[in-house]
């Protein structure tokens, strides 16, 4: 779950596979009981890992959503910028 703005992914690119959903929507998008949840979010033994610009709002993102039951839920230490860093594949905006 990339929850980057949008105007980050714009900027800087995005994990490829990564859904990205924006920080603000993201536990009531993820609740498997929530009537607006994602498809992909089928219950509470989902595999989630939040990825944020640097790895701060990620963890407390993840906390969030495992006090929500998502037990599997976990982030990406350092973020996307260590991800890119570490030459790991990443879709780069045109231009």
């Amino acid at each position: 779950m990339d929850i980057r703005t949008a105007a980050q992914r714009e900027r800087d690119g995005t994990i490829p596979g990564a859904l990205a959903v924006e920080r603000n929507v993201l536990e009531w998008r993820l609740d498997p009981t929530c009537p607006h949840r994602l498809p992909q979010a089928t219950g509470h033994d989902l595999p989630v890992v939040v990825v944020c610009d640097e790895g701060y709002a990620s963890s407390f993102a993840a906390v969030s959503l495992r006090r929500l039951g998502l037990w599997r839920a976990t982030d990406l230490v350092g973020g996307y910028q260590a991800w890119r860093a570490a030459g790991l594949p990443v879709l780069l905006p045109e231009g």
